[in-house]
């Protein structure tokens, strides 16, 4: 069930997600990059990671998780069922809600209360009490709203650089992206990495990546045959093997293993539309 975000958390929050799945094959379930911060609550047992982005971070179990921009899979492991909420995070809106850069978090899974706190004890605590959606959906927005930073901003030029970058589908070239801002390509590079925790050729990589994967599960979940060619060809790639090199760098998988392996979260994700890409 996808809520619709308050009016002001829309420029931090891309999307609040509840979602209930069950009746899977006890399995591992792949969470692929995106451009965003993924925030999860679970509401029974919890998130079990088997293997983060970053391979140096132990495997852990979580009540609630905040996970950086990243461009490894985090495998994550489930009994054949999972729910919670999920939040989408705009790394641009990472200050404002979470009081860091994005940066800092690249490529980590973290325990939700060590980032927000005693609020993050309060969000776990009052999701599983609420009895309904509706409840959970009005204890995410009363915390949130209650951490927003509205005169915390992001500097114009890596503001103006995430805009392009996730606007043109990263089919633009960073020496268009930094002549726009009008810093030098190094310098921004710099900053970039520093404010998202991607470089801007990854950025550009992972939102390509993610348009790419959001169509073919759409296309799927209409059941539509994948149409790899077209798929790549659509979402910039150079070719129907450029497509499945990057499926492989991301993933893990082809994206016909990816399809075969995720079948039923991706029958899920369609139901649900969710802009991240954990849950």
């Amino acid at each position: 069930m996808e809520h619709r975000v308050h009016p002001t958390l829309r420029p931090f929050v891309a999307s609040v997600v509840g979602y209930r799945q069950e009746g899977f094959a006890p399995g591992v379930h792949r969470g692929l990059p995106s451009p965003y911060l993924t925030l999860i609550v679970t509401l029974d047992e919890p998130l079990v990671m088997a293997a983060h982005p970053d391979p140096r971070q132990a495997p852990g179990r979580y009540d609630g998780l905040l996970g950086g921009l990243h461009t490894r899979p985090a495998l994550i492991s489930h009994p054949g069922r999972q729910s919670g909420v999920q939040l989408s995070l705009t790394p641009l809106g990472a200050r404002a809600l979470l009081g860091v850069p994005a940066g800092t978090l690249a490529s980590l899974d973290c325990p939700v209360t060590d980032v927000l706190a005693v609020d993050g004890v309060e969000l776990i605590d009052r999701l599983r009490a609420a009895r309904n959606w509706a409840g959970r959906f009005a204890v995410v927005e009363s915390v949130l709203l209650r951490r927003v930073r509205p005169d915390v901003t992001v500097c114009p030029e890596v503001a103006e650089a995430w805009r392009m970058t996730t606007g043109g589908g990263g089919r633009l070239r960073v020496a268009d992206v930094a002549a726009r801002v009008g810093w030098s390509g190094r310098h921004l590079g710099e900053r970039f990495r520093a404010e998202t925790g991607l470089g801007l050729k990854e950025a550009a990589r992972v939102v390509r990546f993610h348009r790419a994967r959001r169509a073919l599960t759409a296309r799927v979940g209409r059941g539509a045959p994948p149409q790899l060619a077209a798929l790549a060809a659509a979402a910039g790639y150079a070719d129907q093997a450029h497509l499945t090199r990057e499926w492989r760098a991301f993933s893990g998988l082809s994206p016909t293993q990816w399809l075969a392996a995720e079948i039923g979260f991706v029958q899920d994700e369609t139901a649900l539309d969710p802009a991240g890409s954990r849950a």
